[in-house]
């Protein structure tokens, strides 16, 4: 087809193998406005037909007509002035519509980013099963940790495909950890913790936040061994671990080391943020 010529109702119809009143339901779907032609009649772009293919792809794959207007409708306002509602591709993915351009996809409808790792079916036509781009473990790392606010749910999902393509990587466990831990899922923390460790003993940070679940979970025994464990790994930035341990020794009778963890705090406090 020439992308430069127009297109009567006719010839949209005759290309895309439908009616005439196919193609008028579809354009008012799509929000798509013909333009007049010689005589009158109603003429469609070529880029426009091409959106016409996608919304009977869309229809025929199960998306509700009210979804798939409304999906044109937020795309229309989501994309930027200078991009085309052809620059993404619209993918069914069961009863949902997935907008997907080289970096990310989302559910255009609603704007929510998605992290869907099963195949996903292209819309129009029968074409083969495409799996979603490779991206690498620290780029679904990156994603994860910017979808944390706003998705939680989805981080989990980045840092788990981050594991998945390196099952060395101790900073998603890390933070896998710390979501579980604050959603109050203790018992999957505390191995997302531990395995974090695993991954990179020398970790502060890792250390750390297990000796804090520990306290949670009612074990000050461990917890106690665990803020050692990160004082011992970054001495110059363990004001947090000494004055947490000081306060888990001095509950438990042991006051005089109590007191030397918590000056060290407060020496390493006062370091942090000297009196101007």
């Amino acid at each position: 087809m020439d992308a430069t010529r127009h297109y009567s109702t006719g010839d949209a119809a005759r290309i895309l193998q439908t009616t005439e009143s196919r193609i008028r339901t579809w354009a008012r779907l799509g929000g798509l406005t013909p333009s007049p032609g010689p005589d009158g009649s109603s003429e469609f772009t070529f880029q426009q037909l091409l959106l016409l293919r996608t919304t009977r792809g869309l229809l025929e794959a199960g998306i509700p007509a009210r979804r798939v207007r409304r999906v044109w409708s937020s795309l229309r306002r989501q994309l930027q002035d200078d991009l085309p509602l052809t620059s993404v591709r619209i993918l069914a993915d069961g009863s949902r519509a997935v907008a997907w351009d080289e970096n990310a996809s989302w559910q255009p409808d609603s704007g929510q980013f998605l992290l869907d790792f099963e195949a996903t079916v292209e819309v129009p036509g029968p074409v083969p099963v495409e799996e979603a781009p490779a991206r690498t473990a620290e780029q679904w790392f990156e994603l994860g940790c910017e979808l944390e606010e706003t998705s939680p749910h989805e981080a989990r999902q980045a840092y788990t495909q981050a594991i998945a393509t390196a099952p060395g990587f101790a900073d998603a466990y890390l933070n896998l950890g710390r979501l579980d831990h604050e959603a109050g899922e203790l018992g999957k923390a505390e191995a997302n913790y531990q395995r974090a460790i695993q991954c990179d003993p020398k970790d502060a940070t890792a250390h750390y936040n297990l000796a804090v679940l520990l306290e949670d979970r009612g074990r000050p025994d461990e917890a106690i061994q665990a803020y050692a464990q990160a004082i011992a790994r970054d001495p110059d930035g363990a004001a947090d671990a000494h004055y947490n341990l000081g306060l888990l020794l001095e509950a438990r009778g042991r006051r005089g080391e109590a007191m030397r963890h918590l000056m060290a705090a407060h020496r390493l406090y006062e370091d942090a943020n000297p009196q101007k």
